[in-house]
């Protein structure tokens, strides 16, 4: 099968520590990955280092076609949106950063895809939490990327608008993106992603798919997966 990001061997190393180590990760068309870990685990510089913002001090990063790069998605967990513009601007704005230009209704079919329609006209700061972050959304998909990397997109909201985003993700799956999230919600991970990828200390835990993931280390659920392989506090981090 054709992969999409192919990573083996990746290091990162900070003021003499590992940040991460030796992790290889493969992402192929079609699936949905939740990335998942503790905080300060790696994740986040795992994935600078996927999307080419950082460079790795071992390792490689492989895209599967040269204008990958240019196929992709990111969603951040504060997106900068442009105060005093409306979610429809703010599409047309973000298309330009692309070098796309979308007609009206092209912005507004991708904002009804989001549930946005009907706020296409209304400032982007006074949306609700949940709007904002399906504009958010919206707004990684206006040069129609094959792959999207979402960091804790339901971080923060209520119980509708996490709902909300999840169908928007598994949306996103079913026309044929890539998704790659992070998330600290098992149960969310464990209902969207068909592979997880646990990441802790730096070092890559475990990799494949949940029911898989299960079976292999006797867990009853991913929450009591995720305390298994995830390192416990010492006493001398309290502090």
């Amino acid at each position: 099968m054709n992969y999409l990001i192919q990573a083996d061997g990746l290091t990162k190393v900070y003021k003499k520590r590992h940040v991460i180590q030796n992790i290889s990760l493969t992402i192929y068309p079609g699936e949905i990955i939740g990335i998942i870990g503790p905080n300060g685990a790696g994740k986040s510089t795992t994935l600078d280092l996927l999307l080419g913002l950082r460079r790795p001090d071992q390792g490689t990063v492989t895209y599967g076609h040269p204008e990958l790069d240019r196929q992709i998605g990111v969603q951040l967990q504060s997106t900068p949106f442009f105060p005093g513009y409306s979610a429809l601007e703010n599409m047309r704005l973000f298309a330009a950063f692309y070098g796309v230009r979308l007609k009206t209704d092209a912005i507004m079919d991708l904002l009804a895809q989001c549930g946005l329609e009907e706020a296409a006209r209304t400032d982007a700061f006074r949306l609700s939490g949940g709007q904002q972050k399906r504009l958010a959304i919206a707004m990684t998909l206006v040069h129609d990327p094959s792959l999207v990397f979402l960091d804790e997109p339901t971080a923060a909201l209520d119980p509708r608008a996490r709902r909300e985003i999840r169908e928007l993700i598994a949306l996103l799956a079913e026309s044929g993106t890539s998704v790659v999230f992070t998330s600290h919600d098992m149960e969310e991970v464990y209902k969207l992603a068909t592979r997880i990828v646990m990441i802790d200390g730096g070092i890559l835990r475990a990799d494949g798919r949940p029911e898989d993931l299960l079976k292999e280390y006797g867990a009853s659920g991913l929450e009591e997966l995720y305390v298994q392989l995830t390192e416990p506090i010492r006493k001398e981090d309290w502090a």
